[in-house]
């Protein structure tokens, strides 16, 4: 296997791209291939939606672990991180 890649570098461009030819479209050897596609989204757009993804799955995660005594209200205090000690200290 190592004298193919020896023998690959040492063709001229003809040959190369003779041997290139035989090969299915994409898999050029003396080519940079470019490829770019449109996005299905607009980034931002992919970009709020990423975000709000990720708040839900923090959430979530978050509501999963808390404490009985711990309401919804008091997970999303402090997944936003505006809870107050006596939100994430057991209620009396």
């Amino acid at each position: 296997m190592g004298e193919g890649k020896e023998e690959w570098k040492k063709m001229d461009p003809e040959k190369a791209q003779a041997e290139a030819s035989k090969r299915p479209p994409g898999h050029g050897a003396t080519e940079v291939l470019h490829q770019r596609k449109s996005l299905p989204y607009n980034f931002t757009t992919m970009t709020i939606a990423g975000l709000l993804i990720t708040a839900a799955v923090g959430y979530t995660v978050l509501y999963s672990k808390k404490k009985p005594e711990a309401s919804a209200k008091d997970v999303a205090k402090v997944s936003v991180g505006v809870a107050n000690p006596e939100d994430t200290h057991p209620k009396k």
